[in-house]
């Protein structure tokens, strides 16, 4: 990543602080005059994070610096309550499904502005599915991994999206999809303004139009994104605030210092150690996402000696998961053993994981035709995130553990947007990677990252297994959740035998603000909505 030097961009938020000093101090009267409030409330937040968005068209991208800020540019049909995956209405005001789980039907809002003043109604709807369906795994990742393809796959799950009036838009899909109306509310598939679309081509990525309480102002690569209040937005009374203003800062202290002198409100991935730091200053407060992630190593199947199933299981065996936990996570993360937390039903807690034991490993390289280990490259993440505080000190920690059995990892990074894309090719032989649940389905975790349909989308590994597939497929058509979680178990099992990944952890993501922020939730997706955050 190209970074800009710390003292750069701490100037820049500096010289930011001062320029918005003074906002909510006055308000325009009636007559258009400006005349002086006794509020002092502020009115701008500013966001500091680990590192820039890869691209501001939520259908585009897979990572979660860009989902967060589209989160609120755009608005979904549906949308999760404030805590939890659970449903409510959004851009659609209601539904009905078919009995026979295949025709949805929804009533859209009506008077709802995209922010260049053009319609939302049921052809927009329309358009950005079509939009969608008729791309692929390279344009619109999330797409194929949660719809099980494209137009003219098999397995797509969308038969038709047709505008019934205005405001009434219906779906037909081929076969039953449990997880259908927890997918919709997923920030991916947000409704663009189909005339900006239009207008912008590629660069709508660079210049997003959606319905959302705020309106894109700014992007300066690497450094700030600037959003406004949405005036006309259809929430009334919201959005509170006047300004969000996202900054990126790598370094995670660097971060915290900028939080305690006052150039930010607040910072995300806040090391763990220094959690009892911020506790104990009455000027801030600290705030835990809901823990709904995983931490892995991803083992690319079809490279070198990770196509052998056995090297696969003896790298399992080599890592020292305890040790990592207790060096860099600071008591906030458990050790993980499944693709999927414990938090999401059908979680197999039966499932024994691979033990620390270096014999074993070794005995199992050696049974695979490799006694003497081998090299390949493992690939450190270059920003931090909830799951992940520092890649580069845990793929320390992971090259210190292969070595032991004689495995010689040589790390390798790339800037964030580059790193995705790269291992989103295959072309990483082991790297480090993790997931934030978008739906708190268990779909979103292994369908999405370890089914076939989803490689070159979100499964980086390329693994590929046939019994999994027909497992993951049947759980997504029945309904039945006892059901659905017996064969997400049974799935569990598979991917454990075959080791495609080596999961690590489960975190408890830490942020930290400014006392006087009222109303904000960190969401357990990750991907935060500020409509109802202030100041007090």
């Amino acid at each position: 990543m190209k970074k800009k030097s710390l003292m750069a961009v701490l100037a820049f938020m500096l010289a930011m602080s001062l320029a918005l000093a003074g906002c909510g101090k006055s308000e325009k009267t009636a007559g258009g005059e400006k005349e002086s409030s006794k509020s002092t409330t502020q009115s701008t937040l500013v966001y500091g994070r680990g590192g820039d968005s890869v691209g501001l068209d939520p259908a585009t991208v897979t990572d979660g610096e860009s989902l967060k800020v589209t989160k609120n540019i755009f608005d979904t049909l549906l949308d999760y309550n404030d805590g939890d995956t659970s449903i409510q209405p959004a851009l659609a005001e209601k539904w009905e499904v078919s009995p026979d789980g295949l025709t949805y039907t929804f009533t859209l809002r009506k008077g709802v502005k995209f922010h260049d003043g053009t319609d939302f109604n049921a052809e927009a709807v329309v358009f950005n599915f079509e939009r969608w369906a008729n791309g692929n795994a390279d344009t619109f990742p999330y797409y194929g991994s949660m719809f099980g393809g494209y137009k003219n796959d098999e397995g797509h799950v969308i038969k038709e999206v047709k505008a019934v009036d205005d405001y009434t838009v219906q779906f037909v899909l081929k076969r039953p999809q449990a997880p259908f109306l927890k997918n919709l509310a997923m920030t991916p598939f947000a409704i663009a303004s189909p005339t900006a679309v239009k207008k912008y081509g590629d660069k709508f990525t660079e210049h997003p139009v959606g319905t959302g309480p705020f309106v894109f102002k700014e992007w300066k690569r690497n450094e700030r994104i600037v959003l406004e209040k949405n005036k006309n937005y259809w929430m009334e009374g919201y959005p509170k605030l006047n300004q969000l203003i996202f900054v990126s800062i790598p370094d995670n202290s660097a971060r915290l210092n900028a939080l305690l002198k006052g150039e930010i409100d607040i910072m995300e991935d806040l090391n763990p150690n220094d959690l009892k730091q911020v506790e104990g200053n009455k000027d801030f407060q600290i705030f835990k996402r809901p823990s709904m992630n995983v931490g892995y190593v991803g083992l690319t199947t079809t490279r070198g000696p990770l196509k052998n199933k056995l090297v696969r299981q003896a790298l399992n065996y080599a890592v020292d998961k305890k040790a990592i936990i207790d060096a860099f996570y600071a008591g906030q993360a458990e050790p993980a053993k499944n693709p999927m937390p414990p938090s999401i039903p059908g979680y197999n807690d039966a499932i024994q994981d691979y033990p620390f034991d270096l014999e074993k490993a070794k005995q199992l390289l050696a049974q695979a035709g490799y006694p003497n280990g081998f090299e390949m490259e493992l690939w450190a993440m270059p920003v931090p995130r909830p799951y992940m505080p520092d890649g580069k000190k845990v793929a320390e920690a992971l090259q210190a553990n292969f070595a032991k059995i004689g495995v010689k990892a040589k790390i390798v990074t790339y800037e964030w947007a580059t790193y995705l894309e790269k291992a989103s090719k295959g072309e990483a032989d082991a790297f480090l990677l993790g997931w934030t649940g978008d739906n708190g389905d268990a779909d979103n975790f292994l369908y999405a990252l370890l089914d076939k349909d989803s490689i070159g989308s979100n499964n980086y590994t390329y693994y590929s297994n046939d019994e999994l597939h027909k497992i993951l497929i049947e759980a997504q058509t029945v309904s039945d959740e006892n059901k659905r979680n017996e064969l997400y178990k049974k799935a569990q099992e598979i991917i454990k035998e075959d080791a495609p990944w080596i999961p690590l952890v489960h975190s408890t993501p830490l942020l930290a603000g400014k006392a006087n922020i009222k109303g904000f939730n960190p969401h357990p997706t990750g991907s935060d909505k500020f409509t109802k955050v202030e100041f007090q």
